[in-house]
Formats: C-alpha cells, sequence, structure tokens
C-alpha cells in the first residue's frame, strides 16, 4: 500500500485527497465564524489555540493543520489510488466533519466532541499506517514514535471534561506538548530520537497538496463573500468592501 518511490516527482495528488480537505476547509470556515462571535482576547486566544496547526508543517499545528498536515505526512508515503488507503481517508471524513461542527461549541459543551474527533483521527490514521508499512521499518518507526500523540491526547480529554474556564489551560498543555515532541525529535525510549534524514518527503506532491488546499481555502473564501454580498444593499461601502475582500484573495 506504499507508494512506488523508485520513480521520483511522479506522484499527483488524488482526487479522494481533495475531497478529505473539504473537511478542514470547513474547519477553518468554522473557526472564522467562531471568532467573529467571540471577538474579544480570550475568544482570539481560543480561536488560537484551536489554529495553531495553520503555522508549519511538523511543530506548531495541532488540532485543524496537524490532523490535516499529519494525514498528509501519512499520504506521502500511502498510495491513495490503493483501495485500503483510499478508504481510510473517506473513513477519516466522518470524524473530521464532526470535529470541525463543533467547533463553535469547543468552549462550551462540544469539548468531547472536538477532543475525541481529533484523537479518533491521529491514533487511527497511524494504526493504519503502522500496519501497512510494516514491512518498511524507517516509515514504521517514525510513526511509532507518534505515541507522543497519545500523550498529548490525555490532556484533551482532560480539558474536554474540565469546566469550560480551565478548558484552555488544559488545552494548551496539550499543544505544548505536541510542540515539544517533534523538537525532541520524538524521542521514545528503545526508539531513540527521529532525524529529518529519516522523513523522505516527496517535496512536488507535499508542495502540490499544500497549494491546492490554498486554492480551495481561498474558493471558500470567495464563495462566503459573494453569498453574503448578495444579501446586502449595493452600496459604495459594500461594493468597496467586497472589493477589498476580493483583492486580499487575489494578493494571497
Amino acid at each position: 500500500m506504499l507508494r512506488n518511490r523508485s520513480i521520483p516527482h511522479r506522484h499527483k495528488v488524488t482526487a479522494v485527497e481533495l475531497f478529505f480537505d473539504l473537511v478542514f476547509i470547513f474547519a477553518i470556515t468554522q473557526l472564522s465564524h467562531y471568532l467573529i462571535e467571540h471577538f474579544t482576547f480570550v475568544g482570539g486566544v481560543q480561536t488560537l489555540l484551536l489554529l495553531i496547526a495553520v503555522v508549519d508543517e511538523r511543530g506548531t499545528a495541532r488540532y485543524i493543520w496537524w490532523v490535516w498536515i499529519s494525514t498528509t505526512w501519512a499520504t506521502n508515503w500511502l498510495d491513495p489510488d490503493k483501495l485500503p488507503v483510499r478508504v481510510l481517508l473517506l473513513a477519516l471524513i466522518f470524524p473530521g466533519l464532526v470535529g470541525a461542527s463543533a467547533i463553535p461549541g469547543a468552549f462550551d459543551g462540544r469539548g468531547l466532541a472536538v477532543a475525541l474527533a481529533y484523537l479518533s483521527i491521529q491514533v487511527g490514521r497511524t494504526l493504519f499506517f503502522l500496519w501497512a508499512a510494516k514491512e518498511h521499518v524507517k516509515a514504521a518507526r517514525n510513526f511509532q514514535r507518534l505515541a507522543w500523540l497519545l500523550a498529548g491526547g490525555v490532556f484533551w480529554i482532560a480539558g474536554a471534561e474540565a469546566h469550560p474556564p480551565a478548558r484552555m489551560w488544559w488545552w494548551g498543555i496539550a499543544l505544548a506538548v505536541e510542540c515539544l515532541s517533534p523538537w525532541l525529535g520524538y524521542w521514545v525510549p528503545g526508539l531513540g530520537r527521529s532525524l529529518t534524514t529519516d522523513w523522505e518527503i516527496e517535496g512536488a506532491y507535499m508542495a502540490e497538496r499544500c497549494g491546492l488546499f490554498i486554492i480551495i481555502a481561498l474558493g471558500e473564501s470567495i464563495l462566503v463573500t459573494g453569498f453574503t454580498f448578495s444579501g446586502l444593499a449595493w452600496s459604495l461601502g459594500n461594493i468597496l468592501t467586497l472589493a477589498v475582500s476580493l483583492a486580499g484573495c487575489v494578493a494571497m
């Protein structure tokens, strides 16, 4: 179920991967709505905790982006044209959609849904990879080291069960654990540290995957902007706002 890595720069993003990405585009939209409705300092920090995954590919991405980018790291190895891999991606869509839908209530009554959705994707994908790549020692060991996810998961669940004011701190600890783990090379007793040379990355594939994700996100922004504008009066202020929003998408 692994890709044929003897053919460099031939791996293209498949339709099922883009279909998987739609859930996380929706999650980012949900975060935007949450910030609008909680436009305070605390609301900004809470949004940041859920968004901190939208920064880089290994160390700082946690909930949305971390789930997405770690799955992308897996499909850098796994071949989505193989049926079991395709089934995995489709199966991960359900908890992803549940978690994204629960984001507006993440710091109210739906914290457990957010935490369980996150952990089910992270743990389920890792277990699948260990089974699929059992004959590739280096790749399997890299994902064995992701046992760090379980350590962070303890704090995700603890935060979900805590009172909403304390939830932010528990989840902050979970993010700190997951930020620390790559800095330590995902060190695990008996396996040691993971080196950057252990991660054989198909650069062209990763670049295309990230680029297409951004294009879909910008497309969603244009859809939301156009839908909102269609329901407003066509005043000079609204037209200028539309122009600025579109200019921002074009610039990005």
